[in-house]
């Protein structure tokens, strides 16, 4: 895995580590730990609460950890609304770590095809395989990398662009340039039939050098040697939601907290806030709504 956004796919399994041990955790990931205990840049950090001394109260392992946490069941959830919906196609663009294959509960005759950069998954099958990994749904990794012709990738591993696909990008805008995003955007709304599902994560602003210089953001930088603003691509970002709706996909445009007035945990707003551009996004094709998600 390379240094730059293979470092923050291990800050986001510490995350679900430590979520995963909370009393209520929203979610759990019970191969996050051996993610981050497999890798020598991360095999020294915590993955409890308990191994953290300043606890919730901690920028990274508390506050940021909470995030990650929270993103992961939200998500999570769409994923089952899919699946209840009758999807039986779920791809995972820039899928990282990401253990969803093995840890839901799919129903019977559902795929899901894991579409990252050889590095990241190959150093994922080695994890797995070593802790017995099996998955409860059909799995297809796609190693090929996001900027490059990753459709005819995921054709050629077997999606069927005829049948309606819930797609997921977790924590991958954030580091594509525009231009990439855009066509992702595209090429996602080409492979799509009526009644497919995205789900994405954006940062709509640039951030400001008070944010750039907040506590999650600046103790990230000390103790684990990630810049995470130096990784988000700079360039002003396009208004992908808007795209997709004139393709003709209905979207929903919320904030993290408004996934933590409704699950009831995870971070709150606070000065200078690094998470206050973020965006989550869920749009369905050719729907008179999106609560399907």
């Amino acid at each position: 895995m390379d240094a730059g956004v293979g470092v923050t796919a291990l800050l986001v399994a510490a995350a679900r580590a430590i979520e995963a041990r909370r009393p209520d955790a929203l979610a759990r990931d019970p191969y996050a730990e051996c993610f981050v205990r497999a890798a020598p840049v991360s095999a020294r950090w915590p993955v409890s609460l308990e191994e953290v001394p300043r606890g919730d109260a901690d920028p990274v392992w508390g506050r940021l950890a909470r995030y990650f946490g929270l993103r992961t069941r939200v998500l999570d959830d769409a994923l089952r609304s899919a699946a209840r919906a009758g999807i039986r196609q779920f791809v995972l663009l820039g899928a990282g770590l990401d253990t969803r294959a093995f840890r839901l509960d799919w129903p019977s005759g559902s795929t899901v095809w894991e579409v990252d950069r050889p590095g990241v998954l190959g150093f994922k099958e080695r994890v797995l395989a070593r802790a017995g990994a099996v998955p409860s749904a059909g799995r297809v990794p796609v190693p090929v990398d996001l900027r490059g012709d990753w459709a005819a990738a995921l054709l050629g591993a077997g999606l069927e662009p005829g049948l309606p696909t819930a797609w997921l990008a977790e924590g991958l805008l954030l580091y594509l340039p525009a231009a990439a995003e855009r066509r992702l955007v595209a090429v996602v709304d080409e492979l799509s039939a009526p009644d497919s599902m995205l789900g994405y994560e954006v940062k709509l602003l640039k951030e400001a050098r008070a944010v750039r210089d907040s506590p999650v953001y600046a103790e990230a930088r000390e103790r684990l040697g990630v810049d995470l603003p130096a990784l988000f691509d700079g360039d002003p970002r396009p208004d992908s939601a808007a795209d997709l709706a004139g393709r003709g996909w209905r979207t929903e445009v919320g904030t993290p907290y408004d996934h933590v007035r409704r699950y009831g945990r995870g971070p709150r707003p606070e000065p200078d806030d690094a998470l206050a551009a973020n965006r989550w996004v869920f749009a369905v094709k050719g729907a008179a709504g999106v609560s399907r998600w």
